[in-house]
């Protein structure tokens, strides 16, 4: 019994933080010394890892060495009433406490809650910081005071966070589905069939049109699963199961996969992980879910 309760299981994805409460309202004001502060470079994030968990640093451990740190700050969000900022420019050498890690430290770091605060805010920090100047005239933008956007104070010209439209496809035929692994990626695990939304067209018509441009198959019956913001990629990511529409032969796209194989619901060769929709999606048809 333990054994078949385990092979169920089906983790959360990285924004269920329940009960703790994500607030992303705009409501800019002053930090307190005990905001924490969000601060990047590339691909990384300053953090402490504890016992219990990563954290992030406060603004009373940054001030002696920040004097200006309560003014150059960005308002990003708040998680149960507590406040989040972004921070450029810091000064950290003494801090022996605190390491700039990957942002992959995320996908599995607890507390939930502050692995999901850290990968959105980094998606804020990317936003911010490839947005400087107005794409139209190239003036310097300014934050607007009422919501998240940048406003140019020359042509008008507003521009908000980027998030791209993507689908997660899991296509099923009777008792498999369809598995991947991505070409010239350092993910190297099992996958379903992705892609990105085109301009003028509708998300099932991505579903087909990613299918046949993959793997060569014509699918139907195309249902909405579920949703997830992928702050990884600024992607809102959007999950839909389908049936295969005819012959189950694969003419796979070599530029994009590595592999791509059908899989019986027993056979499949993936385990539970805490991230992302995609295991959720590939964990439900594995245990009869859907």
């Amino acid at each position: 019994m333990l054994c078949l309760r385990a092979s169920r299981e089906i983790k959360t994805m990285i924004q269920d933080i329940q009960p703790h409460q994500y607030d992303n309202r705009y409501q800019p004001q002053p930090p307190d010394r005990n905001s924490f502060v969000l601060y990047c470079e590339e691909h990384s994030v300053l953090v402490k890892q504890t016992p219990d968990g990563i954290t992030f640093p406060r603004f009373s451990e940054l001030e002696r060495l920040n004097e200006d740190i309560y003014d150059d700050c960005i308002y990003l969000f708040s998680i149960d009433g507590m406040r989040y900022y972004l921070a450029e420019n810091i000064s950290r050498e003494p801090l022996s406490e605190f390491s700039m890690e990957n942002t992959e430290i995320f996908r599995g770091a607890e507390p939930q809650y502050q692995a999901f605060a850290g990968i959105t805010g980094y998606q804020l920090y990317i936003w911010y910081r490839d947005h400087k100047y107005c794409g139209r005239c190239g003036r310097l933008l300014e934050q607007d005071r009422k919501e998240r956007m940048l406003r140019c104070g020359e042509c008008g010209n507003m521009v908000y966070p980027k998030i791209c439209p993507a689908v997660i496809i899991g296509v099923t035929d009777g008792s498999r589905i369809l598995m991947s692994k991505y070409a010239g990626r350092t993910y190297k695990k099992y996958a379903l069939l992705a892609g990105f939304a085109e301009i003028g067209e509708t998300l099932e018509q991505t579903v087909k049109r990613e299918v046949m441009e993959e793997v060569g198959l014509k699918v139907k019956n195309i249902r909405y699963y579920k949703s997830q913001p992928w702050s990884f990629s600024d992607t809102l990511l959007t999950g839909f199961y389908c049936d295969l529409d005819g012959p189950d032969e694969i003419t796979l796209d070599r530029e994009e996969l590595a592999l791509a194989e059908w899989f019986e619901r027993e056979e499949i060769p993936v385990e539970p992980s805490r991230d992302s929709l995609t295991n959720e999606m590939i964990m439900k048809f594995k245990n009869s879910e859907v």
